[in-house]
This record gives C-alpha cells, sequence and structure tokens, in this order.
C-alpha cells in the first residue's frame, strides 16, 4: 500500500456508541489503518423530556475531540460523519450538533433511519460472501433497529424501527431487573413495531440471515462460548440466552455468564427481546454473524462518491423515471444554469465543489411535482425532496434540494431559507435559487435550439445578462420575463440586470 495514498475516515455517531475508522484506498477497496469505538450511551442521556442530558452530552463532545486530533490535516471531501437515532430524536439536536462539529472538526450528516439501514446493509454486504442469494440483514443499535432484505450490494427492503438495546432497556427495564413477566413485555412491544414491515420482509424470499450491531454480536460470543449453538446464532439459542437472562435477574450477575462482555450488560436485556422478537417474526432459524456495519457503509458510500459512483445520482435518476420528468427540458436547464454557475462563481465566492452537484440535481428535478398538477408544481417538487426516502441524500441535503426546487418559479419567499441549519448553506441556496430561476426562464420556450450565447457580467450581489438584440427582438416573452426578474430576487438581495448585445 502506498505509503502516500490518501486517507479515507468514516465516523458513525450512534446511540449507543461512536465508532471511526480510518482507512487508505488500495486497488479501488478501502484497507483499514486505524478504528475507534467509545461507548458514550447518547440513547441512555435521552430524558422523556427528549433533551440530550449533560453528562452523556459532556461525554460525547470529550469523545469527538478525541475523534478530531486523529483527523486532523484530512480533507473534508474525503471525511464523512452521520448522526443516527439519537441525535434524529433530540429535541436540542441542533445545538448539540453545533457543538459537536466544532469538537470533530468536520460536518456531521443527520441521516434518515432507510438510509441508515441502507448504509448498514452496504457495509455488511462487502464483507459476507458475493452470492445472488437474497438475505436479510438485522443491526440492532442504541436506539434503533434496522432490518434489510437485499441482494449483493443492493438493498431491496430497508425498515428502521424505533426500538434499540438502550431504550428498550430503559423502558421495560429500568431498574435493571429482568424477569420473564418483563422480558415477554419487551418482545411483544418489539413485535407490535416490526408487524406492518413482516408480509414485505417474508414476500421478498431471503435465504439467509446475518447479523450486525454489538448486541448481536455480544448474544453470539455467549451462544457459542457455552455451546449453545456452533457459529453464528440460532432461534434456540436465542431462546437460551433469554432464560440466562431471566436466571440472572440483574445486570451485575448478567456480568457474570460466561462470554459476557461486562460493558454490555446493563444494556443486553433490551437488545435479547429485540433480536428474539425478529427472530420469531421474520421467521429466521440461524444468522450469521458479519463484522461490517453502518461505518463501513459509510466508508464505501464515500470512496463511491470519490470514486464517480456516487448512489446520490442513481437516486436522481430514479425519480425523474418515477415522477416521469421530461429529461430534455432538464438536460437544457441544467446545461444553462451550470454555465452561469461558471460564469458567477468568482464574483459571489461560489463554494463550486458543493454547488455544482445541487445545482445540477435541483435542475434535473425542478420540474418533479408537475406529475401531482401543474399548479403550486414547485411546492409539490419540494414536498417530495423532503418527505421521500432519496438514498444517499442526508436531511440536510434534501432539504437544500427543497428549498431550491420551491423557490424556482412565481413569489421568491426568504423565510423558506430559515429551515437550512447554517448561514453558508443559506448563502449557497440563495445563489442557486438566482441561477436556476434565470436558466428555466431562458429556456422557457422548451426548443430544442440551443440558445445563443448569453454573457454575464457578475459583481458580489447581482449579474447581468448580456443577450443578442436580434434573439431578444424574437423572444419578447423571455425578456419581460427576466426584466421582473429584479424585483423578484430583490427578496434575497439580489439583482438581476439584462441587455442587448449589438451586432449579434
Amino acid at each position: 500500500m502506498p505509503e502516500n495514498a490518501p486517507g479515507l475516515a468514516a465516523v458513525d455517531l450512534g446511540s449507543n456508541s461512536f465508532h471511526m475508522i480510518i482507512a487508505r484506498e488500495q486497488g479501488g477497496e478501502p484497507v483499514t489503518v486505524d478504528r475507534i469505538r467509545e461507548q458514550v450511551q447518547l440513547a441512555a442521556g435521552l430524558g422523556d423530556d427528549h433533551l440530550i442530558a449533560k453528562d452523556a452530552w459532556e461525554r460525547s463532545i470529550e469523545c469527538l475531540k478525541r475523534f478530531g486530533q486523529r483527523l486532523r490535516g484530512m480533507e473534508e471531501g474525503r471525511v464523512r460523519a452521520v448522526g443516527t437515532n439519537s441525535m434524529r430524536m433530540a429535541r436540542n439536536g441542533a445545538e448539540f450538533r453545533a457543538e459537536a462539529e466544532e469538537a470533530l472538526g468536520f460536518p456531521i450528516e443527520i441521516i434518515s433511519g432507510n438510509e441508515e439501514a441502507r448504509l448498514i446493509y452496504l457495509g455488511i454486504a462487502h464483507v459476507l460472501a458475493d452470492d445472488s442469494a437474497s438475505r436479510l440483514v438485522v443491526d440492532i443499535g442504541g436506539g434503533s433497529t434496522e432490518c434489510i432484505v437485499g441482494e449483493r450490494f443492493e438493498a431491496i427492503a430497508t425498515h428502521s424501527f424505533y426500538m434499540g438495546c438502550v431504550n428498550f432497556t430503559q423502558r421495560f427495564f429500568p431498574d435493571g431487573k429482568i424477569s420473564n413477566r418483563r422480558m415477554t413485555d419487551a418482545v411483544l412491544a418489539a413485535q407490535l413495531e416490526l408487524q406492518p414491515s413482516v408480509r414485505e420482509f417474508r414476500d421478498t424470499g431471503w435465504k439467509d440471515a446475518a447479523g450486525a450491531s454489538g448486541t448481536i454480536r455480544a448474544i453470539a460470543q455467549v451462544a457459542n462460548q457455552n455451546g449453545w449453538c456452533e457459529g453464528g446464532i440460532t432461534a434456540k439459542a436465542v431462546r437460551r440466552f433469554r432464560k440466562e437472562l431471566v436466571s440472572a435477574g440483574t445486570p451485575d450477575k448478567v456480568a457474570s455468564i460466561p462470554g459476557m462482555k461486562t460493558s454490555r450488560a446493563p444494556i443486553i436485556a433490551g437488545g435479547a427481546a429485540i433480536l428474539q422478537a425478529c427472530f420469531e417474526s421474520l421467521g429466521v432459524e440461524h444468522m450469521s454473524i458479519a463484522s461490517g456495519a453502518l461505518q463501513e457503509g459509510v466508508l464505501y458510500d464515500l470512496l463511491g462518491r470519490i470514486n464517480h459512483e456516487d448512489v446520490r445520482v442513481r437516486t436522481i435518476r430514479l425519480f425523474q423515471e418515477r415522477y416521469h420528468v421530461d429529461r430534455a427540458q432538464a438536460v437544457r436547464v441544467e446545461r444553462t444554469a451550470l454555465t452561469l454557475l461558471d460564469a458567477v462563481a468568482q464574483a459571489w465566492s461560489v463554494p463550486v465543489r458543493r454547488a455544482r452537484p445541487f445545482l445540477s440535481w435541483a435542475a434535473r428535478l425542478h420540474e418533479v411535482g408537475l406529475t401531482i398538477a401543474y399548479n403550486h408544481h414547485h411546492r409539490h417538487g419540494a414536498y417530495l425532496l423532503v418527505n421521500a426516502d432519496m438514498p444517499g441524500f442526508s436531511r440536510d441535503d434534501q432539504q437544500l434540494l427543497s428549498v431550491i426546487v420551491a423557490s424556482h418559479r412565481r413569489r421568491v419567499r426568504a423565510e423558506r431559507l430559515e429551515v437550512l441549519r447554517s448561514k453558508p448553506s443559506r448563502t449557497l441556496a440563495t445563489q442557486l435559487i438566482v441561477l436556476l430561476r434565470l436558466a428555466v426562464l431562458l429556456n422557457r420556450g422548451r426548443s430544442p435550439d440551443p440558445l445563443p450565447r448569453v454573457d454575464v457580467e457578475a459583481t458580489s450581489a447581482g449579474l447581468t445578462l448580456v443577450l443578442p438584440e436580434s434573439w431578444m427582438e424574437e423572444n419578447p416573452l423571455t425578456v419581460v420575463d427576466l426584466a421582473g426578474e429584479d424585483a423578484a430576487l430583490r427578496e434575497l438581495a439580489y439583482s438581476v440586470g439584462v441587455r442587448s448585445r449589438e451586432g449579434a
């Protein structure tokens, strides 16, 4: 492995533990060079008010400071950090995230449950045998459980359930005492969570089951060490493990079970109940143990982006197909918008590396709402983009796309930008809205004929379009539209002018 090979890093801010993997790329594959895991129990710090408590907050920030030291000097585009269920649920998550990003030194994405499931499957699929058989993957985290059915490296069905080893232990075993009645109540509750998705999973016809996460690995270690099964976990071993928990009765006695890690004992009861529910509801008889998990999936997804195999591009294409987007028109608008971006990038101090893909994606999907209705189709499109499952996109990504598409026509509303969490994101959205609106207007005629050369004179907060005089005379509607944009964009503190270029 070359010593100067650029590094990659994936950070998983889980509800129970924070994980970090640092790797180098070799032959198109990530090769791990360092791995750090710390149990911070962020989910345990979420009270009934869904606020992160001070002790959990401080544990997490101190952990991220240590992670940040290890990541120091790495390029932002080669580090990806994701927050999961506890950060999704926390009412003070925005404040925590801001401090967490400062400690880590890199942005943190909050991903949806289904995106978490997709990334978990991606990580596990790369460490399992590469065959064509469909497989069920189960990952029991601290605050959520992900169940996925996929083939090879593609997830077919993904679901995230609001039940994890930490929150289920707090809910059903609040004083630590484990009884048969409490275990039965916990298993039934987990089965109720799974019930709406059971038929879908069974109908996929999966052949093999694999488990990931600390909970499943811990139970497998106990089952194998005590001779209840050999390799992986069987349904019989899960039932035997439950009996051992009930017999032990308290976390300190659970810790004395041969093979049980002391750090895992206080939260294992909730995880064991969820695992039993998964076995019984989904018809699992044997589950192999996979070493991969979310952090590996994040690493492979990041590597795909770097090597131009970005799943987000495929997601955009699938959206165009699903919502019957006029691709020819989308291409025309995209081409014009990107040309305008190149012309104003320096004067507007645009972060082109981030701006270019988002402007491209917004142009490709700006008419996605037409499949619902022409009236207010910009709003329909914005709703779809912020609420639909979009593999590869974080919540912030979807929010940014939604705001741009919502503002590509009609009245500009500055308050739409308030949903974006940072000033740089709001500034970027403003710039991309201006460019997309102009590109849409210039291509309003939907003509297959290419536009004439458009010269752009850019200032720090505006631009003037210079168009051939003859073209302006032939397109009076477009000229009127462009003239009205100056008044429309005052809401965003940008100016737009239009003038003719003689002799063209």
